[in-house]
């Protein structure tokens, strides 16, 4: 497709998904603010109460710490940005804003979907083989894979936000660019873009392919291993306890990653936009809101830090 003379490589990006939805945008910002607020308090009283509790030091522990502060980042990345629009009535952003605003997206984002296969590892070391779990996924092995969870994220996010600077928006008269989308996803800007993006679409199917399926067969081995090693089990009290331990891990994978799935590796003629909102809404909102919660409320000994916390506050006062 070529580029008409007004085409931009530095457009205004108009983010217009809820330009006159029959919802009033007071309602949505106040729903989306109390969904931004409740992310964040979550996620800083869970990784308050990991940080503060000596019986929440373990590795599974650690790690779901460090999924807070991504969950915390991803919210951010996106949720500001969308309030500032919402309460403005300005759908506009600068193309640079727009390229920093994808940026972290991906960035918080694919290091949740890397950490939430590192948590699957963790829980195989745990059940599979718990005579070395402790020697083998103490606090130095786990910093170590945290930490090439970041950096595999950030060169991947480099290489798409790459791909995409050479490309060109065909702006109208006044230089804008619309999107229907409410943040600066890659495939909005890919679908308004008139310059060749075949070798975008081809980044997403393959590198983007292999860095998501690799982690998906990473946890579905792993849960394998983990099913095959319960059943084992002699004591139905065992093999309770041990699935109470991955039922968290296991219902936020499943949203996480099929919702990831669902936006990204169909052909974009299967997918139809408002299935795309809604899929995004869930992971980018949803997600990181419901993570503490789900790890905590199904988790006793999160709940009994809590309990713990909440007598102090009140001995103290």
């Amino acid at each position: 497709m070529g580029c008409a003379p007004n085409a931009s490589h530095s457009p205004v990006f108009l983010l217009l998904v809820f330009s006159g939805a029959e919802v009033p945008p007071i309602a949505l910002f106040v729903l989306f603010l109390a969904i931004y607020l409740t992310t964040m308090m979550g996620n800083v009283t869970l990784v308050l109460l990991i940080s503060r509790d000596s019986r929440l030091q373990s590795p599974m522990y650690y790690l779901l710490r460090g999924l807070s502060v991504i969950d915390m980042g991803l919210s951010t990345a996106i949720l500001p940005q969308l309030l500032a629009h919402l309460v403005t009535h300005d759908p506009a952003i600068p193309a640079p804003r727009c390229l920093a605003q994808l940026f972290f997206f991906y960035v918080f984002g694919v290091t949740d979907t890397l950490v939430i296969s590192v948590m699957a590892l963790d829980r195989y070391m745990a059940i599979c083989d718990p005579l070395h779990y402790h020697s083998m996924m103490n606090r130095q092995c786990c910093a170590r894979l945290l930490a090439l969870c970041w950096v595999v994220s950030v060169v991947h996010t480099m290489l798409h936000v790459g791909l995409l600077l050479p490309l060109s928006w065909a702006a109208d008269a006044e230089g804008k660019v619309r999107l229907l989308h409410f943040f600066c996803d890659h495939r909005p800007l890919l679908r308004a873009s008139c310059s060749d993006i075949h070798p975008n679409e081809l980044a997403i199917f393959l590198e983007g392919g292999v860095l998501m399926m690799g982690p998906c067969a990473l946890i579905v081995l792993s849960y394998v291993c983990i099913g095959a090693t319960i059943l084992r089990l002699p004591s139905a009290a065992g093999r309770r306890h041990a699935v109470s331990t991955c039922g968290s891990h296991l219902t936020m994978v499943g949203f996480f990653y099929g919702t990831i799935i669902w936006v990204y590796f169909q052909p974009p003629s299967q997918n139809s936009q408002d299935q795309d909102m809604v899929a995004s809404v869930m992971y980018t909102s949803i997600t990181p809101l419901a993570n503490p919660f789900v790890y905590s409320l199904r988790n006793k000994d999160v709940k009994s830090a809590l309990h713990r916390l909440l007598r102090r506050g009140r001995v103290a006062s």
